[in-house]
């Protein structure tokens, strides 16, 4: 997703706590090793907290062995992988800018050896000009409006588009006026709330013990303990709770004053016609993240390829990858001529995959996407795409998330797009993020999405949530399979990856505060969560024809 809507997952869940605290067996005969149906639904529920080890690391475990519905990473490794390197894959970061310079991702980023840094000429012709480590086709620009804004702003559809675009415009706006009332009033309450309870236990860190043993005898410092007693509920420390309230703050002002302000206009620094296909000569070879908030596709890079077993930070899924940092997912809504021309750009150079972790509700040059995306399928290249964070049916024509490979629910533009759901590390009714979008026909597979550890721009580490973290975790199995068997075609990735997933039967519930439920073959393709494991045994046994798929 856009950072925007990456931001909104941890805002709305804040807002929510807020308001609402009142043994593997033979399949089949096909020789593929998966847990039987019964016995995956049979798996006992994880009742205990998750350890800070697992915490960091849950994408990648298993399960049936740790009850945990990762993916089987660590059991690839230790079991089919071991010390094998497979061949050298490069997967395209089609983001934010990316710290290139990161402790955990330096040594895997895509080289093109075939320009030279910093001359000003383009030397490989490939019409980019220091395109070293890839390419940023948003030059010095980072905020941006949602393309509806956008589309009002230049007037740019017909009037039954323009319309909706008028009508979500004032929702979201109200809502975001509303949010950022609402945090600000939070906040401070929470700040005279501490600094209250600091005065009166005289210590500037306290902890929820210490205010429990405040026997409050007046009406506010009842109302203080009430309120601190609640955010201890949201987060282990006050400090953590403001520096959360701070963060949503920040998010609701940035919507105000650039994503939904129809009077701002983040591309002039850019200084094309993005509206333009022909308008070319835009965009510079620098794909670095601009501003410490740009973190987002330093978060996806690190999710499938962090330097593995470095004794650093994380480990990314895929452990033979040259990263590929095309920026192109501003703090909005990407346009679509970057996203065209981004795929087109990873496509010629050399990337087997793709990985999109953007999305939007609006698209008034999805043709140049679609294009896009068959000349990828065109040229054997993956597309791994994130589902969205808005909890809803994407079958329902209302939601729409663009890009997407269907016209109409039903004609498929290519075989070469993955699109991926999120799943909490809870495994049982709450196995699906309820932010996670759903859709028999418009995802195709579920992945570790809640809460994933990742490389953050600085050398950093943090936690975040959203179909932008499931989709990275299944662009590194496709990264692990392409790896190992070479000449499998992109096609038949996706097909491996959705076919060797685990199936789950156990209904689910969706979205927030809905009152559905529904298994996972109800509201996906595949009806499956993705595991490296079982890929790469479907993958071994279609390399060497002993299954067609």
């Amino acid at each position: 997703m856009t950072n925007s809507y990456f931001k909104s997952i941890f805002a709305l869940s804040i807002a929510a706590l807020l308001t609402g605290c009142g043994s593997t067996k033979t399949a089949g005969g096909s020789g593929l090793i998966l847990t039987p149906v019964e016995n995956i639904d049979s798996t006992p529920l994880k009742i205990s907290d998750l350890t800070t080890s697992e915490k960091n690391n849950w994408g990648h475990l298993d399960l049936v062995t740790d009850t945990i519905p990762g993916m089987s990473v660590d059991k690839a490794y230790s079991e089919i992988i071991k010390n094998r390197k497979g061949t050298k894959t490069i997967v395209a970061v089609l983001d934010s800018g990316i710290d290139l310079s990161h402790e955990d991702l330096d040594d895997v980023l895509w080289t093109n050896t075939k320009e030279k840094a910093g001359n000003g000429i383009d030397d490989d012709g490939n019409g980019y000009i220091d395109d070293i480590h890839g390419y940023n086709f948003l030059g010095e620009s980072y905020n941006e409006q949602l393309e509806y804004v956008r589309m009002l702003r230049l007037n740019i559809g017909d009037a039954t588009t323009l319309a909706k675009a008028k009508t979500k415009l004032d929702t979201k706006y109200n809502e975001a006026l509303q949010g950022k009332e609402q945090y600000e009033s939070i906040y401070q309450a929470v700040k005279n709330a501490d600094a209250d309870v600091k005065k009166f236990l005289n210590k500037d860190v306290y902890t929820k013990k210490d205010l429990a043993s405040i026997n409050a005898t007046d009406e506010t410092m009842q109302r203080n303990v009430a309120i601190l007693n609640q955010m201890f509920g949201i987060n282990e420390s006050i400090p953590g709770v403001l520096e959360d309230l701070t963060n949503g703050l920040k998010y609701y002002t940035e919507q105000l004053n650039y994503n939904l302000n129809k009077d701002f206009n983040g591309r002039e620094p850019v200084g094309d016609n993005a509206y333009d296909y022909t308008d070319v000569d835009y965009g510079n070879g620098n794909p670095n993240n601009r501003v410490d908030d740009e973190s987002h596709g330093t978060h996806v890079a690190g999710i499938i390829a962090a330097e593995r077993n470095n004794g650093m930070g994380v480990n990314g899924v895929a452990n033979n990858v040259a990263i590929m940092s095309i920026r192109a997912v501003p703090n909005g809504d990407e346009y679509d001529k970057d996203i065209a021309k981004g795929i087109r750009y990873a496509v010629d150079n050399g990337a087997r995959i793709i990985n999109g972790s953007f999305g939007k509700s609006f698209s008034p040059n999805a043709d140049w996407v679609y294009d896009a995306i068959k000349y990828a399928a065109d040229n054997n290249v993956l597309f791994v795409h994130a589902a969205g964070n808005d909890g809803a049916d994407l079958d329902n024509p209302v939601n729409a998330n663009f890009p997407n490979d269907q016209i109409n629910n039903g004609t498929e533009i290519a075989d070469n797009v993955i699109t991926v759901g999120a799943l909490n590390p809870k495994y049982g009714s709450e196995l699906v993020a309820s932010y996670s979008n759903y859709g028999k026909i418009n995802v195709d597979i579920f992945a570790p999405g809640t809460d994933i550890y990742s490389t953050y721009p600085n050398n950093e580490y943090e936690y975040s949530p959203g179909t932008s973290m499931a989709a990275p975790g299944v662009a590194g199995v496709a990264a692990l399979v392409m790896s190992q068997y070479p000449s499998l075609t992109a096609s038949q990735v996706k097909k491996i990856i959705l076919q060797s997933g685990l199936p789950i039967k156990t209904k689910v519930v969706l979205g927030k505060n809905t009152g559905k439920s529904g298994s996972l073959d109800e509201i996906s393709t595949s009806g499956k969560i993705a595991n490296a494991y079982n890929a790469l045994v479907l993958a071994s046994k279609v390399a060497t024809g002993q299954v067609n798929l």
